[in-house]
C-alpha cells in the first residue's frame, strides 16, 4: 500500500463510503425486469418509488412527459454530486471539478450550435447540464468567431487553457464546431489524465484505465464520423487524444483509414477493442457500436469499485448513474410510444 493510501481515509474515507453507499442503490437486473413490464408511465413511476429514487416524481401530475422524467433524473444526480463536492477537500475537490469540465464543453458547444441556428439563449440554457454551468454562458450569443468567443466568454472559465488551441478557425460553422468540440475534449482528457497520474497510487491506476478507454473510444468515433466529410486525414489525426492504448501506432493507422472495415482492422490488433467491433452493426439482433462501447464503459467503471482508497469511484459512480438515466429514459420512451419491441435494448449495469 502506498504511503498516501494510509492517510486516505483522514480526508476522503467518509465520502468514499458515501459514494459506495450510493452505488448500492443503482438499479439491478430485477429492477429493470420490473420496469420493462410496466404498461404506462404511471406504472413506471410506481416501480421507481420502490427504488432509491423514492418519490422524486411525486409532485408531477399525470401523464408525466418523458422529458420531465429525464430532467428529474438529472436533478437527482446533480444533488448527489453537489452533496459530495461540498464536503470534499483538495485534491478531491479538484478531481471533482475535472468531472464537471466535460459538461461545460457540451454546454458551450450546445449554445454555439443553437446560436448559429438563431435559437434563443434562454431556450438553450434550459437544455444545458447544470453541472456544466458558468456565469458567462449567457454572453455566448455576442461571439461570431472562436476568437471572439474565447475573449468574451471563456477567458475566465476553466476551459480557457483548452480553448486556446481551438481558436485558429475563422468561422463558426457546424463542421468547425465539431472540430472545436473534439479539440476541447482532446485537451481535457489529456489534462485530466496527467492530473490523475500526478495523484499516483490506486487513483492513477484506476483512472488511467478509464481515461485510456475514453481516449481510444473518441479516436474510433472521430475516425468513423469523419468519413464522407471535408475533414482531412491530417486534421483528423490532430483531434485524437494521445493518452490511450492506441497511442502512438494505433492512432497513426487510424488516421490513414478510409472506411469502416479498415477501422475494424485496427481494432482487431487490440483484443478488448476487437471484441467491441465483433458483432456490432445495425441489422436486427445486432448491437450498435455505440451500445457496445457503452457496455465496455459500464464494465470498466464497475471494476473501479473492486479497489479501495482512490478517487476513481467518484468518477465511475457518475458514469454509471448517467447510463442508468439513459436506460430509464429509453424504457420510458418505449412505453410512451407503445414501441415495446425494443424496450429491452438498454445497457444493464449489475
Amino acid at each position: 500500500m502506498a504511503l498516501g493510501e494510509y492517510s486516505f481515509n483522514v480526508d476522503n474515507g467518509y465520502l468514499e463510503g458515501l459514494v459506495r453507499g450510493f452505488r448500492s442503490g443503482i438499479l439491478d437486473r430485477t429492477d429493470y425486469l420490473n420496469l420493462v413490464q410496466c404498461e404506462t408511465i404511471e406504472d413506471l413511476k410506481v416501480q421507481l418509488q420502490a427504488t432509491d429514487y423514492g418519490n422524486f416524481l411525486a409532485n408531477e401530475p399525470n401523464p408525466i412527459p418523458v422529458a420531465v422524467i429525464d430532467e428529474k433524473l438529472r436533478t437527482h444526480l446533480v444533488v448527489e454530486f453537489q452533496h459530495i463536492r461540498n464536503q470534499a477537500v483538495k485534491p478531491l475537490t479538484t478531481f471533482m471539478d475535472y468531472i464537471t469540465y466535460s459538461y461545460m464543453i457540451d454546454n458551450i458547444i450546445l449554445l454555439i450550435t443553437g446560436t448559429l441556428r438563431q435559437r434563443q439563449i434562454a431556450e438553450l440554457r434550459s437544455k444545458c447540464h447544470p453541472l456544466g454551468s458558468f456565469e458567462e454562458m449567457e454572453s455566448v450569443n455576442i461571439a461570431n468567431t472562436p476568437a471572439e468567443l474565447y475573449e468574451a466568454v471563456l477567458v475566465d472559465t476553466p476551459l480557457a487553457p483548452y480553448f486556446k488551441s481551438c481558436i485558429s478557425q475563422t468561422d463558426l460553422d457546424e463542421l468547425n464546431i465539431e472540430i472545436i468540440r473534439n479539440a476541447l475534449y482532446k485537451a481535457y482528457l489529456e489534462d485530466f489524465y496527467r492530473f490523475c497520474k500526478r495523484l499516483g497510487g490506486t487513483t492513477a491506476e484506476v483512472m488511467g484505465r478509464i481515461l485510456e478507454f475514453e481516449a481510444d473510444r473518441r479516436a474510433f468515433i472521430i475516425t468513423i464520423n469523419s468519413f464522407g466529410t471535408e475533414l482531412s486525414m491530417d486534421d483528423r489525426e490532430k483531434l485524437y487524444p494521445t493518452c490511450g492504448k492506441l497511442y502512438p501506432d494505433g492512432l497513426v493507422r487510424l488516421a490513414k483509414c478510409e472506411d469502416y472495415d479498415q477501422v475494424k482492422q485496427v481494432a482487431d490488433c487490440y483484443p478488448e477493442y476487437s471484441a467491441i467491433f465483433t458483432g456490432a452493426g445495425t441489422n436486427p439482433g445486432e448491437k450498435t457500436l455505440e451500445d457496445k462501447f457503452f457496455e465496455k464503459e459500464v464494465e470498466i467503471n464497475v471494476q473501479s469499485f473492486m479497489q479501495q482508497f482512490h478517487f476513481g469511484v467518484f468518477y465511475s459512480y457518475m458514469r454509471l448513474k448517467e447510463q442508468e438515466c439513459r436506460n430509464i429514459v429509453w424504457i420510458a420512451e418505449c412505453i410512451a410510444q407503445r414501441h415495446r419491441s425494443k424496450i429491452d435494448n438498454y445497457i444493464p449495469i449489475f
